[in-house]
């Protein structure tokens, strides 16, 4: 039994920190739910060894886990400098051009010709996280004249980021194609798409991955927000990625935009991710700041479906400290008795159909009963996705015949997904679902569960029944109908 007694899900990066498959499983049982493989860094080998490692953790544990490829993207990068590095002076003139020779403190590569007739005078430019900032002073086909706004010193293949501007960039590069072939073949159960612009961004990714993986959106480029709601709608799942996305806006914009995301998110019944920097201290400390605590406390109370770890577990020197950590702060919020009243401050409107009306009810009745657990039969994990929405006061259970599903759902806020045969008729289900309740650990004799299934049973998107159980009663019954046999 791998019960998690939290909501809230956990996704951590694995790299040169957790490559060890002892690190990996320590990762794991301290409470990841989602492994992140960062086709930024690493080999194709050395995500292939990660991926098989994490399968072999599955079938030894018994359950499902997720893999997330996160693709590169588009990222702009400066090319190199005589020396390694430059120092520029504010005031000066400095140009980017398509020249590979190195630079220096005039001048430096800047190898993406595409990105040159977007960009006009007083166009920003920012270097290296945005620590330093250069403004257009003239663009070419060719080249981009610049005056230097805040200097400081610049190394090799710094990124460059371009805020306020619609990037004429596919968020599929001959890199991030490549690396989709080997996240597939390796069996990902989600991609996430980096520096996604606009809703056709989606739906070219979608095209080259089908139904083989969900796709998850990266939230980091400025140009996304306006046209949220559009791509929100054709995502599978949302990541607000605060690192790119903090450099592009203000500081003190990005607190309310990822709430925004996250309300837009929760309506839409789609997951969120929050990502970037969360428990960064913990990269060289065994213990984060009390801000970092309160950054993932915000989270999740603001019922995000997950949190992540970066560069905590992927390179720090405390990585399992800090899913332990993570898995504290999550478990101490969601025991605070003002956590469910912030979490039903936003609620979503049930959708305006049969399975819609069936989920709410089904979450109004087990708090009204005081139910154990809300139990989902889902062969797409469409209907478990849907009980999740609600944010109900009580666990998910959720119950699938397809591994694919079980290992995606391990995203999802408040699931515990099983894999199990799908029921044969109505009593079949009622069977079914108290023995694995029970086998689980989310139901004892006198619990009542409440359980949503389609009938025909088999049949995806046909959820339409709403059960009410009785552990003892039916074990009763189940120790009645086993007498009169034997007499």
């Amino acid at each position: 039994m791998m019960r998690r007694n939290r909501a809230a899900k956990i996704l951590a990066t694995l790299g040169p920190s957790s490559s060890d498959p002892v690190v990996i499983a320590d990762l794991f049982f301290a409470g990841v739910d989602i492994f992140r493989l960062n086709f930024s860094h690493g080999t194709a080998d050395d995500h292939r060894a990660r991926a098989a490692t994490i399968r072999m953790l599955e079938d030894e544990s018994d359950r499902p886990i997720a893999i997330l490829a996160d693709l590169q993207g588009p990222k702009l990068r400066l090319g190199v400098f005589t020396g390694e590095s430059a120092t520029l002076k504010a005031g000066e003139p400095f140009r980017l051009d398509l020249d590979p020779a190195p630079g220096d403190n005039r001048r430096v590569c800047f190898p993406h010709s595409e990105v040159y007739g977007a960009l006009g005078p007083d166009s920003e430019l920012l270097l290296d996280d945005g620590r330093l900032r250069l403004r257009v002073v003239s663009a070419g086909a060719d080249a981009l004249d610049t005056e230097v706004m805040t200097g400081g010193t610049v190394r090799d293949r710094k990124g460059v980021n371009v805020p306020g501007v619609l990037l004429p960039l596919s968020p599929m590069t001959d890199k991030d194609r490549k690396d989709l072939k080997t996240a597939l073949k390796i069996g990902v159960d989600w991609v996430a798409l980096s520096f996604v612009q606009r809703p056709e961004d989606v739906a070219e990714a979608r095209a080259l991955i089908g139904d083989k993986a969900a796709i998850m959106v990266k939230l980091e480029k400025p140009a996304a927000i306006q046209q949220l709601d559009e791509i929100i709608a054709l995502a599978d799942a949302v990541m607000v990625a605060r690192g790119d996305l903090g450099v592009e806006l203000p500081p003190e914009d990005v607190p309310s935009l990822q709430k925004r995301i996250v309300r837009a998110c929760r309506q839409a019944g789609k997951p969120v991710v929050i990502a970037t920097q969360m428990l960064e201290s913990m990269i060289n400390s065994p213990a984060p700041t009390r801000a970092e605590a309160s950054d993932v406390a915000t989270a999740v109370y603001d019922g995000a479906d997950a949190v992540m770890l970066s560069a905590e577990t992927a390179a720090g020197a405390h990585p399992v400290e800090s899913v332990t950590m993570m898995s504290r702060i999550i478990r101490r919020v969601e025991g605070d008795t003002h956590y469910r009243m912030v979490i039903d401050s936003v609620h979503a409107r049930p959708e305006t159909n049969v399975a819609g009306a069936i989920t709410a009810a089904a979450g109004q009745v087990a708090e009204t009963i005081n139910a154990a657990c809300i139990i989902t039969y889902s062969l797409t994990g469409k209907t478990t996705m849907r009980a999740a929405r609600e944010r109900p006061q009580v666990p998910i259970l959720g119950l699938t015949p397809s591994a694919v599903t079980a290992r995606r759902m391990s995203l999802v806020w408040g699931v515990h997904c099983v894999r199990t045969e799908d029921a044969r008729d109505a009593d079949d289900m009622v069977d079914k679902a108290i023995s694995v309740a029970r086998r689980e650990g989310f139901a004892g004799d006198d619990d009542w569960l409440v359980i949503t299934a389609g009938v025909p049973f088999g049949t995806a998107g046909s959820t339409n029944l709403l059960r009410v159980a009785n552990v003892a009663t039916v074990r009763q019954d189940d120790a009645s109908e086993s007498l009169n046999s034997l007499l």
